[in-house]
């Protein structure tokens, strides 16, 4: 192995930082993680400290490559993946934010959303970006900053304002900050603001103007897109890897699909972390949908096409877990939801709808909120935890049930990943709640890993797409076991419960 031959990958997630140190051979050398701090100002309000999280990436970083035995001069490149459409605000001159990140899962411009669609603006804005108008995406949370926070209006007119998703917010600072860091995004992210142009991969002047943002007022205050493989900006001194350039930036998402090497139209995988995503690769073809999933870009190269996908997300999946342990103490560690499941043979007729924030595709129905059904006397601590293990499954099958109805075809096989994967129990349901395998690979952390494939290739670490996919294995396989009557009484009692819990906001 050559001296530069090792990649750093940054994964900025939701609840926690990770920063993983990679060979050339694919195999993680070294990593380190730190959880970040939720805050809940308000109901529906979801919130993250910038600073924190960016001083975590540093840190991160540095203990990575110490771990690893790695030093700068070992390195090729940095790739970062992030939780997506979370926004950033900050003072270009000054570096400080103006205000904490609002986060994905945030809801308070539901309302403003819901004025747009009943005034009929949906059909144009689906046509344009590939996404539904909800509180979701990244355009409103801007529009309510420059609304109500009145230092972001004066940063605005005095050209200051820097606004961005998480990734924009880490390039900027890794390649400089103040002193000239470059404020760029890739595709990826972009084409979670309901901003950007899907089909040309630029900014749309059309959803500017729909969301109030003047086009001379967003080109100062926005990051220009970029191909997400591709040279982004160099890393400046002081950062530990001065001059090492971040070649790969992809949404978590996109990123989880990359490292599962989705990389044929067709290729189908679902993430299970905080929310739960389906992503199927549908090649250089722009996808559409007529049952409640996205369009949306799944990566690209610089030099060359833009690659999409269809997508489904759901809002609160390993969540739901924390909840138990955080929320209501029915477990002390996530990880004992298992065995809790694992006490009963049956979830004894409960049935949990963890819409805590609305539900996401294939529903969109920002008025649900959570429910648990089917309470009786019988019911005990391990028969909730089991329901909370298969609310996520259950959300899976909505979402691959609305996949076959886009695309005419079933998905065969599933490749799975993400944090809840460790879950035996849960892959098991899974697969009998689908009826078709589910697959673990061998690295289920492949959204750190995509972003390490995405800036590796870039710079030539890995030579194309078929020498990553060669990296990929199949860890185990879950064929599915149950009855097709059990799994039809199942699944008529989840829609009952997803009924139940529309219209309560």
């Amino acid at each position: 192995m050559s001296a530069a031959e090792h990649v750093v990958a940054v994964d900025q997630g939701t609840t926690s930082t990770r920063v993983a140190v990679f060979d050339a051979a694919g195999t993680v050398r070294g990593a380190a993680q730190r959880e970040h701090a939720q805050h809940f100002p308000a109901p529906g309000w979801v919130e993250h400290d910038p600073v924190e999280i960016w001083e975590a990436v540093r840190e991160l970083i540095s203990l990575a490559l110490t771990r690893a035995r790695v030093g700068a001069g070992d390195v090729a490149a940095v790739g970062i993946t992030n939780q997506r459409e979370t926004v950033v605000a900050w003072d270009a001159a000054t570096g400080r934010p103006v205000h904490r990140a609002i986060v994905w899962q945030d809801t308070r411009t539901a309302d403003a959303m819901a004025r747009l669609v009943a005034a009929g603006h949906e059909p144009a804005a689906r046509e344009r970006t590939g996404l539904p108008l909800t509180a979701y995406f990244s355009a409103s949370k801007i529009r309510w900053l420059l609304d109500e926070v009145p230092e972001a209006r004066e940063l605005s007119r005095s050209g200051r304002l820097r606004v961005g998703t998480m990734d924009a917010w880490l390039v900027w600072n890794l390649t400089g900050g103040t002193g000239g860091g470059e404020h760029v995004t890739d595709v990826t992210n972009a084409s979670r603001t309901l901003l950007m142009d899907l089909d040309a991969g630029t900014w749309s002047a059309e959803m500017l103007g729909l969301f109030g943002f003047d086009e001379e007022q967003w080109a100062a205050m926005a990051p220009q897109i970029r191909p997400s493989i591709g040279r982004l900006g160099d890393l400046a001194a002081g950062e530990g890897l001065a001059g090492v350039p971040v070649a790969g930036v992809l949404g978590d998402q996109q990123a989880a699909s990359f490292g599962q090497a989705l990389f044929r139209p067709g290729d189908t995988k679902n993430t299970y972390g905080t929310g739960c995503f389906l992503l199927q690769h549908t090649g250089t073809a722009r996808p559409t949908s007529e049952h409640g999933l996205i369009a949306t870009a799944a990566y690209q190269r610089e030099g060359g096409p833009l690659h999409y996908a269809l997508e489904g997300s759901v809002a609160v999946a390993g969540s739901l877990v924390q909840w138990l342990r955080d929320g209501l103490g029915l477990i002390s560690t996530s990880a004992e939801v298992e065995v809790a499941a694992a006490s009963v043979p049956d979830n004894g007729g409960v049935v949990i709808v963890p819409a805590f924030s609305g539900l996401y595709a294939p529903h969109w129905r920002a008025d649900a909120r959570g429910v648990i059904a089917g309470l009786t006397g019988h019911a005990t601590r391990g028969h909730v935890a089991r329901a909370a293990l298969e609310a996520t499954a259950y959300q899976s099958r909505d979402l691959l049930e609305a996949l076959a109805a886009d695309t005419g075809r079933r998905v065969e096989t599933l490749r799975v990943d993400g944090g809840m994967t460790v879950n035996d129990a849960l892959l098991q349901f899974q697969a009998d709640i689908l009826g078709v395998p589910v697959v673990r690979p061998g690295v289920t952390e492949t959204t750190v890993q995509g972003a390490a494939w995405a800036a590796g290739l870039a710079v030539g670490v890995w030579d194309d797409l078929d020498t990553l996919a060669g990296l990929w294995r199949e860890d185990r396989r879950w064929e599915p076991a149950m009855e097709a009557g059990e799994r039809d009484r199942l699944l008529a009692r989840w829609s009952h419960a997803v009924e139940a819990s529309l219209g309560w906001a």
